[in-house]
């Protein structure tokens, strides 16, 4: 597939570059996006995406799984340390493997095929507008939250520099499994539903069935010095969501 870059509509500012090997796939999603305000490239070698990503340096990344050349895992672990967007990765239909994996190399978010053109969307402007959120609050400008640091013990999080310390040792945590960690950390105390979780990182309604909130707790607990099966710290409240513990015991 040529290597396309198409002018959007209407000047949107955000640029998407998908990785897709499937042509007509990647055509039907570029067009839908395009007239939708966006402008998107299209890349379909996963040998050659990773150049793609650091010489045309997109807003956000629609990464398929399978690909040839490289598939999307391995890309998405290797542009991790240099590309600070979102990642957007595109899984077979209700394959937990493939979306366990995905978030644990670093993607923000999935959707499953076949995608539907209005859900990819949404997907895409709620990344993209966290994503400017977050750029606002590091860069303190006009509507930014400025810094604040919450501390349970022997574990801090700053909202403000997006960083997480156990014992004062830095914890390696994802852009997505710091969001979720703050938002609990910020409301330490109360059961947040899965409801509240995906309406507050992912501008969607939770289906009743997607793993990835689950996924990035199972993720963080250890990072933080939490016990995986009886953890003290983010605790499981059957039927009703997650709370993080203010003095965990």
């Amino acid at each position: 597939m040529a290597q396309t870059q198409a002018a959007p509509m209407q000047e949107d500012h955000h640029k998407v570059l998908i990785v897709e090997d499937d042509d007509r796939l990647a055509d039907l999603t570029q067009n839908y996006l395009v007239n939708n305000g966006l402008e998107v490239l299209c890349e379909s070698d996963g040998a050659q995406a990773i150049d793609r990503i650091r010489s045309e340096n997109p807003d956000i990344i629609v990464l398929d799984l399978m690909l040839p050349g490289k598939d999307g895992l391995a890309i998405c672990r290797e542009v991790r340390p240099f590309f600070k967007g979102p990642i957007l990765m595109l899984t077979a239909r209700d394959d937990d493997l493939d979306q366990v994996l995905g978030l644990e190399m670093g993607a923000d978010d999935y959707v499953t095929k076949p995608v539907r053109p209005r859900v990819l969307l949404a997907r895409i402007r709620a990344l993209l507008r966290r994503s400017h959120e977050h750029a606002e609050e590091e860069e303190g400008m006009p509507g930014a939250s400025g810094a604040t640091r919450l501390t349970f013990g022997n574990l801090s999080v700053d909202n403000a520099m997006r960083e997480a310390w156990l014992n004062e040792a830095p914890i390696d945590l994802t852009s997505a499994e710091f969001d979720l960690l703050w938002l609990l950390c910020s409301n330490a105390g109360r059961v947040l539903s899965r409801e509240e979780i995906f309406s507050a990182l992912r501008g969607i309604e939770y289906d009743g069935q997607d793993r990835s909130i689950d996924v990035r707790i199972s993720r963080i607990r250890p990072k933080i010095g939490d016990d995986p099966v009886q953890p003290r710290r983010i605790k499981t409240v059957r039927s009703k969501g997650y709370l993080f513990v203010k003095e965990a015991s």
